[in-house]
């Protein structure tokens, strides 16, 4: 008989799941499924009290272009229960809006003057000893990552929620004791319009992906937060404040970073409570994964200088865990059909701005770039094999590089583009690769830095150290920022590497001087493309694919090009605060900007322009099997063959975009105007004119080659005439050139005897005449840019 029992007791324990036995989970919030009805109910025991509810994706797409991505975070909102009537209605809070007040009256006006927002109402199906069981499959089957709307506003077809292929996945189900996470198999269907479903899908018309939801307990009140300073180089927690007196601001800002504290306060370097640790992607290959936690762990030494020790520590995620859970801060290794972004994101406290988790994906094909550009630089597939090593640590050491960067937007920090100018002083820029040349040959040795720089320790320190009270903390965070100005040291991110202003805040560009760069880096151009050639390919590849490799290097310049471009019509400037001492705003002197100008207009001379013939003739149209690609490839107007002139084409238009943009061209009318010293709009236009127009036009390649500069001079000068963004004066000035420039080709016609030379004339003038009897059809002209520089890494 006793025999008997256990294996009657086993039997029906197996035979639970299919007469609806619910499998129970117990933590933060306790719930049931039954895999049965392939449901979730969840026990509910917190009304009112609030909590995170955070919303991810599982799995990916797989496409840069949609951005749907294996763990992109899709929403962080603080939420509570409500009960009403035979309802729980899920409540997000609005913390945008607060008053910091213990006057309720004062906190209820606030409260009942902004909207909430109800995001879910559940029917209670049953109440015991005050708590409430709710039927939760359909809220985590909902499109909570709104995939639908990604894909509708990438044109990429009206795809909807298919619930008979939609499922609970029960290996998604958990729940600890500070956080119950869920997950659900989601199904889509529709028509593709696009591209890019068809190249990551099966069957384009089904698209099935993983959406995670988290339920997170709120961290307790003992967290301080830090107050935010423009100049300390951290993102911002920002809300109104409407409990603030009418006399001081009621905007609210405090920096986002994790909670760190010391064990002994009182000594100078302590041990944390509670060190930062994050986990890396057991997914991620060899030698890769060993270089994303050494690149991560470079930001201990920050820590150390702001008085911890061992606080920040970078290991492989243990087995078995989720990349999806609060509990870890993570560096996951994503995959996509093609080259894309890398980005640090976080799950936040909303209302004091402490980071819960940092949460990095990284772009797996990003290390393929950077290999492909040190094969075009160097050619390394000769007789020594050690020109191949060479390459391939210079991809690696950008990954390390990579790793650094986006973790410390996880920590806290934004771009710091201003370092590229003060020697490499943050890991938070974008780094071109420092290429230089010894011996007359290209060296990959310090292409990208081994460390975190000095701006790191700064940041780090500013939003880390601990102070023993308010008044020391205070002190000491002006001392900080005192410091570094009084050293010489800038902060400028983001805002100020757009619309081409910020000469010393450009993304992907090296060295104190943008022109002098420019000049150095054309030097290194020169050198890789007169040795490229069948060594750039490994043995056995199709002669056809380098004119993949080609293209980095080609357009190798493209970016110290747009850095150039910002000395002339730009702003030097500071985020200066009254009292502080810096230097507000001046203007870039004369001389800097004509100098830039003519390395620039050097750019787009028929020698810089000119493919080597020799490796023209090596680059024959795709094999069978072998596909164009819009990011490696040179769209061609030759058919099927290499075009050379388009490669060319394509690289003027890139110099005459950032030259004849229509902020720039204002702030050259609007700086002449105010200082006369200063070069003007119309000074530009000359200069433009002076370089292709009215050159002497050769035979053969070199006169080809500047036929298309000069076309691309005048595409750019009627897109600029038409362009909605710009001033009226900005239109004058350029419509005043264009008919100068129809003078100047009518003239030319008439002087020259050569039928291909008059032809040239000859159609600019027609073309003119063109775009004053209709100028909307040229509003329809697009210039061809070259192929995809970036992504090679950004956020």
């Amino acid at each position: 008989m006793k025999k008997i029992v256990p294996a009657l007791v086993l039997f029906l324990i197996t035979l639970l799941p299919f007469v609806g036995f619910a499998e129970k989970f117990t933590g933060f919030f306790n719930f049931s499924y039954s895999e049965k009805e392939n449901k979730v109910t969840l026990e509910v025991d917190k009304l009112d009290a609030e909590f995170l509810y955070v919303t991810s994706l599982a799995s990916g797409v797989g496409s840069n272009d949609l951005g749907l991505d294996r763990g992109k975070l899709t929403g962080t909102k603080v939420v509570k229960f409500v009960k009403a009537g035979n309802k729980l209605l899920l409540v997000q809070s609005n913390y945008d809006y607060r008053a910091s007040s213990k006057n309720d009256d004062e906190i209820k006006a606030v409260d009942d003057a902004f909207a909430i927002s109800v995001l879910w109402g559940f029917k209670i199906e049953k109440e015991e000893s005050s708590k409430f069981y709710v039927d939760a499959t359909e809220f985590f089957l909902q499109d909570a990552a709104n995939v639908s709307a990604t894909l509708q506003r990438n044109k990429e077809g009206n795809y909807k929620i298919e619930k008979s292929r939609s499922a609970i996945y029960r290996d998604g189900l958990k729940s600890f004791p500070k956080n119950s996470e869920f997950e659900a198999l989601i199904t889509f269907t529709g028509e593709p319009s696009g591209k890019f479903v068809r190249t990551v899908t099966p069957s384009s018309d089904v698209i099935s992906i993983y959406i995670h939801h988290s339920f997170i307990e709120l961290p307790d009140d003992n967290y301080k937060p830090r107050a935010f300073d423009p100049r300390a180089g951290y993102f911002s927690t920002t809300y109104q404040d409407y409990a603030t007196p009418f006399d001081q601001p009621i905007v609210k800002r405090f920096i986002e970073r994790h909670r760190l504290e010391k064990k002994n306060p009182n000594a100078r370097i302590s041990e944390p409570v509670e060190p930062i640790i994050y986990y890396v992607d057991r997914g991620t290959p060899e030698p890769i994964k060993s270089a994303l936690i050494e690149g991560a762990s470079w930001w201990n030494e920050a820590f150390e200088e702001a008085g911890f020790k061992n606080a920040f520590i970078v290991k492989e995620m243990p087995q078995g865990a989720d990349m999806q859970d609060v509990r870890y801060n993570t560096i996951q290794w994503v995959h996509r059909s093609t080259r894309g972004w890398s980005y640090g994101s976080t799950i936040s406290d909303p209302r004091t701005g402490e980071i819960l988790k940092g949460h990095v994906s990284l772009g797996s094909l990003r290390i393929r770039q950077d290999f492909m550009i040190a094969q075009g630089l160097t050619s390394p597939f000769g007789k020594d094999t050690k020109e191949i090593e060479k390459a391939k640590e210079m991809a690696l050491a950008r990954i390390r590089q990579l790793s650094a960067h986006e973790v410390g937007h996880t920590i806290g920090l934004a771009h710091a583009y201003s370092s590229s100018s003060e020697n490499r002083a943050s890991v938070m820029d974008y780094p071109q690769p420092l290429v230089k040349i010894k011996n007359g040959k290209i060296d990959l040795s310090e292409a990208y830095d081994d460390k975190i720089g000095d701006w790191d320790k700064i940041a780090i320190n500013y939003g880390y150290r601990e102070f023993l009270d308010d008044k020391k903390e205070k002190e000491g965070l002006d001392k900080i920022i005192q410091d570094y100005i009084k050293n010489g040291t800038t902060f400028l991110s983001d805002r100020t590497s757009g619309g081409g202003i910020q000469p010393y805040t450009s993304q992907w560009d090296n060295g104190e001087n943008p022109y002098k760069e420019l000049e150095r880096m054309m030097v290194i151009r020169r050198i890789a493309l007169s040795n490229f050639g069948e060594n750039t390919i490994p043995e056995g590849a199709p002669y056809a694919t380098l004119e993949d490799v080609l293209v980095p290097v080609y357009y190798y310049h493209r970016y110290q090009i747009a850095a150039a471009a910002k000395i002339i019509g730009g702003l030097d400037y500071r985020y200066a605060l009254k009292g502080d001492g810096q230097m507000i705003t001046e203007m870039i002197s004369p001389e800097d900007q004509e100098r830039a100008l003519q390395i620039l207009l050097q750019t787009i001379s028929p020698n810089e322009l000119k493919i080597p013939e020799k490796l023209i003739r090596m680059i024959p149209p795709k094999p069978m099997g072998y596909g164009r690609s819009s990011a490696e490839n040179i769209k061609s107007n030759t058919g099927l063959t290499f075009d050379p002139l388009a490669a060319a084409g394509k690289l003027t238009n890139m110099v005459f975009s950032e030259l004849l943009n229509p902020q720039r061209a204002q702030r050259l009318i609007e700086y002449h105007a105010r200082n006369n010293t200063q070069p003007g709009f119309s000074k530009l236009l000359d200069e433009l004119v002076s370089a292709t127009w009215e050159t002497y036009l050769t035979n053969g390649i070199d006169g080809e080659l500047q036929k298309v500069a000069n076309n691309a001079l005048l595409t750019n000068l009627m897109q600029l005439a038409l362009n909605p963004n710009a001033t009226p004066e900005v239109k004058a000035l350029a419509w005043q050139k264009i008919q100068d420039l129809k003078t100047l080709a009518s003239q030319k016609n008439n002087s020259v005897s050569l039928s291909e030379t008059k032809a040239h004339y000859a159609y600019a003038v027609h073309q003119i005449e063109l775009f004053n009897t209709n100028p909307e059809k040229f509003k329809e002209i697009k210039t061809e840019m070259p192929p995809q520089g970036a992504p090679i890494g950004m956020e």
